[in-house]
């Protein structure tokens, strides 16, 4: 997939100096880069409250659609890799804060580290779509949180949980990748 030479210009600019210069009329200076920042945080925040008031029950206790990782997947691929992981330890520890409790953070954090991590392996592997990359990100999630609940508990016998959760990050990962490859799309933005 090939984007217009403009296009790939102001992405190449935007992945050296993070959200700056990626749009037209986008400032090239660190101050719109914190900015840029705090709107992708308040718009995961967002996606994670929504998701806390979407009924979807999938008969497996903990597992969510993860509709906070369509920005940090999607920033992944036009930021700084620096900016992503601030956007997204933001959103975890203040989504916890607002909305959750130590332990929920502690959980979150646990996975969306592991997550985070395993998504820029796959990257810099090369040969993964944004789907692909998804789906790893969703499986390595729920692992985190699964090692953290045994570690936590105490409970090694909960690593038995492991294959559905395998199964559900990869069904939710491969959602939320597929919307991912449709915003970078619309944004025109190539992986």
């Amino acid at each position: 997939m090939s984007m217009h030479p403009d296009k790939e210009e102001r992405a190449a600019r935007g992945r050296e100096t993070g959200a700056a210069g990626l749009f037209p009329g986008t400032p090239a200076t660190p101050a719109a880069a914190v900015a840029y920042c705090g709107v992708l945080t308040a718009l995961a925040m967002i996606f994670s409250y929504v998701e806390s008031l979407i009924p979807v029950h999938f008969g497996i206790p903990g597992v969510k659609l993860g509709l906070a990782n369509l920005v940090v997947l999607s920033g992944l691929y036009y930021l700084k890799p620096t900016m992503v992981l601030t956007i997204s330890l933001c959103r975890i520890v203040l989504t916890g804060l607002l909305f959750g409790n130590g332990v929920s953070i502690l959980y979150s954090l646990a996975g969306g580290l592991l997550s985070y991590a395993v998504m820029l392996v796959c990257m810099a592997a090369g040969g993964f779509s944004p789907a692909g990359v998804s789906m790893a990100g969703g499986v390595s999630h729920n692992a985190g949180q699964l090692l953290t609940a045994v570690l936590i508990l105490h409970t090694p016998v909960l690593i038995r949980y492991l294959p559905v959760l395998i199964g559900a990050g990869t069904a939710t990962g491969l959602l939320m990748g597929l919307l991912t490859m449709r915003i970078l799309k619309t944004l025109g933005i190539s992986w």
